[in-house]
């Protein structure tokens, strides 16, 4: 009886442990989430803001095309000037 007793004992106290294990590597992965997240958002922060006027057409376009690719406008306008820049450097 007493060696059943031991077994389960150990049994408990490895799965605990593993347990422990399991949730010091969840916290360990939500803090590096969020140091990402913060990253981003001071990497956000320091993007320069434009005014841009647009013609309805041209802006009709733009939503059109970025509703395509699952993008804000915003970011497919971003997406447009990156795209002209890095194949401008390709010449």
């Amino acid at each position: 009886m007493e060696d059943k007793n031991e077994s389960k004992t150990y049994s408990l106290e490895n799965t605990n442990e593993k347990l422990n294990a399991r949730l010091d590597s969840i916290h360990e992965k939500d803090q590096e989430a969020v140091q990402r997240e913060k990253a981003l958002k001071e990497k956000e922060k320091s993007k320069k803001q434009i005014l841009l006027r647009l013609s309805p057409s041209l802006w009709n376009e733009l939503a059109s095309w970025a509703e395509d690719d699952f993008r804000s406008i915003n970011g497919q306008i971003e997406y447009l000037l990156s795209e002209s820049i890095r194949k401008r450097k390709d010449r």
